[in-house]
């Protein structure tokens, strides 16, 4: 993959800077911690009415199909856009069990962009994640197998890191479940 330019460098900060927008923010928090439907039917009965949460689920959900267009067709650098993120696979944890109903009902595209990007996300850090796993370990070996205290150290690091970004993950996506649940 090549090296992101500059280009994609401020196209992100605008990203970011859209996310902080008064409306998508509280249309973000309320995906995060009040969204309940786990269903296509939940959704067309309980948000689908003209409501704030009609157009916080339409915000969040556009914005991240949106967002996931622009990853997908290289406007933006997937690998810079994955290092700063997991925003994108937590929600997409939280609406997945009603993307088959609503694209039988809309169109079978229907966040299409945002559920191939999420893939992508999740194969970029179990990737990322074995490559600071094996180069840990490989300096713990050492050269001459003698290993040292800062070979020591790197591996504690990546090993921490790793254990982090696993953690991290299983407790946002507990997290979900949970918030679904009430």
């Amino acid at each position: 993959m090549p090296k992101p330019t500059h280009e994609d460098a401020q196209l992100l900060l605008h990203l970011y800077e859209m996310r902080r927008e008064p409306e998508l923010r509280r249309a973000r928090k309320w995906m995060m911690s009040e969204f309940k439907a786990t269903t296509w039917a939940d959704i067309k009965s309980r948000y689908l009415s003209n409501v704030d949460e009609d157009r916080w689920y339409r915000m969040t959900t556009s914005y991240w199909e949106m967002l996931a267009t622009m990853v997908n067709r290289g406007v933006l650098h997937a690998e810079l856009f994955f290092d700063h993120t997991g925003e994108d696979i937590v929600t997409w944890e939280r609406i997945k069990t009603l993307i088959p109903d609503a694209r039988a009902d809309i169109r079978p595209t229907y966040l299409y962009q945002f559920e191939r990007l999420v893939l992508a996300h999740q194969a970029y850090r179990k990737k990322t994640n074995a490559a600071a796993q094996a180069a840990a370990k490989k300096t713990a070996d050492g050269s001459n197998g003698a290993g040292g205290a800062p070979a020591r150290a790197a591996k504690r690091v990546a090993s921490a890191l790793a254990g982090r970004a696993k953690s991290t993950g299983a407790a946002l996506a507990e997290r979900a479940k949970r918030a679904r649940r009430r």
